[in-house]
């Protein structure tokens, strides 16, 4: 009878957003919208990067794996939401949740670290411009990007095969538009706590890590601005972190608010809202805020433009 229940749940239902038809047309041109957006501006940042050779230093190395994981991150579940928005029966197989919560939280991590060595990297060119070059050697820049890569697949992989390790009997309806971890182990039928310890432990530390770096980072930025004596100076400097200072408010104000608010501040309906815009709309906005606030990718698409259409008239 324990086997019998232990392999009872086959698939996994999800909630959705809504269930309104009028709201479920709106949604689902908003999401198709902000998916292509996601694409073609992850994409685009991703080719300008490899084919221009002005833009091969650490910065924008990083960014690149910046764009790649937002892309990533968004084809684990917008493509589904979409297929899912007129479907009364919103089901993913019991190993197709397995790998979408794997794939979106090895996303979402590696975006954390990524931002924590973008701000080392703004630290090193702004505090020690002399040693910049020395420091930030392609050794190091690889280094810091593998690191997050090797972190990720160290914590997804333990919340995965601890998750899905627990006994599913019913019922197997998630609360959320995609299967993420806190609400899919409400539904097993076992103590969690160990999960939820592991979670803790492990979520935590990364959220602290990350965060203490970008933090320390511009603290000493801050510190170094303020020490130059001209405003032209203090606003160039400012100038090449402030899209990176843009992209990590958004991202980790999000995040603090659906894992450190107390647990009854906000509904589910909420939590979904917000999760819907760390999964989904941060990935199209990181793009578009390296380059309508970066002068260097503005110059480099403009040239490729201008020569690309010189090319056509001729």
């Amino acid at each position: 009878m324990e086997d019998k229940n232990q392999t009872a749940v086959t698939e996994f239902l999800f909630l959705g957003l809504t269930d309104q038809l009028h709201q479920q047309i709106v949604l689902f041109l908003m999401l198709l919208f902000i998916y292509l957006v996601t694409v073609g501006g992850n994409l685009g940042m991703i080719t300008l990067i490899w084919v221009n050779s002005r833009l091969h230093t650490p910065m924008y190395f990083f960014l690149s794996h910046l764009s790649f994981a937002d892309l990533c991150m968004s084809s684990c579940i917008a493509p589904k939401m979409l297929c899912d928005v007129f479907d009364k029966k919103k089901g993913i197989s019991f190993m197709g949740c397995a790998a979408q919560l794997w794939f979106a939280g090895f996303f979402v991590v590696i975006e954390c670290f990524l931002l924590a060595s973008m701000a080392y990297d703004r630290y090193m060119a702004i505090c020690k411009p002399l040693l910049y070059s020395l420091i930030m050697s392609q050794r190091v820049c690889v280094l810091l990007v593998v690191g997050p890569y090797v972190i990720s697949f160290i914590s997804i992989t333990t919340h995965t095969v601890l998750a899905f390790g627990l006994p599913f009997c019913g019922p197997n309806i998630i609360n959320h538009f995609f299967c993420d971890i806190s609400p899919l182990l409400s539904l097993a039928c076992a103590d969690t706590w160990i999960n939820k310890l592991v979670l803790f432990v492990m979520a935590g530390s990364i959220g602290v890590l990350s965060g203490l770096i970008i933090m320390l980072s511009y603290i000493c930025i801050l510190m170094a601005i303020l020490r130059i004596q001209t405003a032209d100076g203090r606003r160039k400097a400012f100038s090449t972190c402030s899209s990176h200072l843009a992209a990590v408010s958004i991202l980790y104000g999000t995040l603090f608010f659906i894992y450190v608010h107390p647990g009854k501040t906000f509904s589910m309906d909420i939590n979904k809202v917000i999760s819907l815009f760390y999964t989904v709309v941060i990935p199209m906005l990181n793009p578009l805020i390296y380059s309508l606030r970066n002068k260097e990718v503005k110059d480099t698409f403009r040239k490729m433009f201008e020569r690309k259409l010189s090319l056509i008239v001729r």
